[in-house]
């Protein structure tokens, strides 16, 4: 029993990439983005919402995408539509950076 639970809890830890059938979530908090780097499948949509107390927005450059800034609790939504690493940040902020990986 206890090689089963031990097997089961590994498991659970194995990172997969989400289905292009399920919307994806990338908060905006704290100024962070959390998770800082999400692994999607090619057509899957990713939106980030924002929850902190001022605005923020999203750009991912080499896409040529800019959101409009997103007020606390507004949300963004893109969907990925090619593989690759697509890194974006705040255009706000831009110390804040996160990644999406499209396979």
């Amino acid at each position: 029993m206890l090689f089963r639970k031990s097997l089961l809890s590994a498991c659970l830890l194995v990172p997969m990439a989400a289905r292009s059938d399920e919307a994806q979530q990338i908060k905006i908090d704290n100024f962070t983005f959390t998770p800082a780097t999400l692994t999607v499948t090619k057509g899957t949509a990713v939106t980030w919402t924002n929850h902190d107390d001022i605005p923020h927005s999203i750009v991912l450059t080499a896409l040529g995408v800019r959101s409009k800034p997103l007020d606390t609790d507004s949300a963004f939504t893109y969907q990925f539509e090619k593989a690759g690493n697509f890194s974006y940040m705040c255009g706000l902020h831009p110390a804040m950076h996160g990644q999406v990986v499209v396979k």
